[in-house]
């Protein structure tokens, strides 16, 4: 397990958070059966890159923050120990405390020298948005004119305008182009087809019902993430605060390391959920349900039309518009997260 994900997990012990689960496996069209079969692989291993590169990232800018605080117990617990007293009989073994503190330091100065020289933070931008772009290929294929031969050779930029980042995935360049041909072919007549019209609407309205659980379980965890710092944060400053005023009254040394550790471990939890940017998740996760749910409302009323070209009209523009929601969406998560490239790149 990631280091983000287990202390996320510790830190919402006895939250009841379910995960995202659809009911059934959305069921594609038959005519589009080769070409998810045939950009299958490549989204599995941008997939898989993505999930590799986000995990490291986020694991380590959740180390460098906890560590800076557990540094500062390397520093205070011999005096809180009292082993800085040349009468204790643990005092020859002070230095112990030191060296590990020194240990920790270089252990943040190497995570983030490494996270900013190899640019761990880009590398998983790059890869989700990798990961994206091809798991939707085959929902965009629908829509792109397939008669003009002098278009572009992404199927995004050829039905929308997705952002000049989504227009530098070379490798979704390149996956597009090899698939061309078959998705042509596969194609050429699906708008004439009354059960493909039908199908393809049923199937589209399911994967973004999977992205609607979805962003509703990342708002839920977000949500009693933030509730659950702010309350820790709470009793860890409120304790400094109790730790400060006893101090006045009773000078025990292990009050100084309440005083000293609670609140820098405090900050580095509120450091490390600012960098997470779990409030603007939470609440673009939740704008997100509300819209999806209309885009899905949208979509099966194109179905309500007994005439299939009608219905077909009815149904590209309804598609185009979720999945342009969902691009803009992309956009709006790549602009949150990049801003923090000087804090761990």
């Amino acid at each position: 397990m990631p280091l983000y994900q287990f202390v996320q997990r510790i830190l919402l012990l006895g939250a009841r958070l379910e995960s995202p689960q659809l009911r059934q496996i959305p069921q594609p069209p038959h005519a589009l059966l080769p070409l998810i079969e045939a950009i299958g692989p490549a989204h599995r291993a941008f997939d898989d890159r993505a999930l590799e590169c986000g995990h490291r990232y986020r694991s380590a800018f959740w180390a460098i923050y906890l560590l800076s605080a557990v540094a500062v117990l390397c520093a205070i617990l011999p005096l809180a120990l009292g082993w800085d007293d040349s009468r204790h009989v643990l005092h020859p073994f002070a230095g112990i405390w030191a060296v590990g503190e020194v240990a920790v330091i270089g252990s943040v100065a190497a995570i983030y020298w490494l996270g900013h020289r190899r640019d761990w933070q880009g590398q998983w931008l790059a890869a989700r948005t990798q990961a994206e772009l091809t798991w939707y290929l085959p929902l965009v294929a629908p829509l792109v004119d397939f008669t003009r031969t002098d278009g572009a050779a992404n199927w995004y930029t050829r039905v929308f305008d997705p952002g000049q980042h989504l227009r530098s995935a070379d490798d979704v360049d390149a996956l597009c182009a090899r698939n061309e041909h078959l998705a042509r072919g596969l194609l050429k007549h699906a708008w004439s087809d009354p059960k493909f019209i039908a199908s393809y609407a049923r199937w589209t309205g399911e994967i973004l019902e999977g992205q609607r659980a979805y962003h509703r379980y990342v708002a839920v965890k977000n949500r009693a993430l933030l509730h659950r710092v702010h309350s820790l944060n709470n009793w860890l400053f409120g304790l400094t605060a109790a730790g400060a005023l006893t101090h006045l009254m009773v000078h025990a040394l292990w009050l100084t390391l309440v005083t000293t550790f609670f609140p820098a471990l405090g900050g580095s939890l509120h450091g490390a959920l600012a960098q997470s940017e779990s409030y603007r998740l939470a609440v673009t996760s939740e704008r997100l349900v509300v819209e999806l749910g209309r885009a899905i409302d949208d979509i099966r009323l194109t179905m309500a039309s007994s005439d299939p070209l009608e219905s077909a009209a009815a149904l590209r523009t309804a598609v185009e518009s979720a999945i342009a929601l969902i691009l803009d969406e992309h956009q709006d998560w790549h602009t949150l997260v990049r801003p923090h490239h000087l804090a761990l790149g």
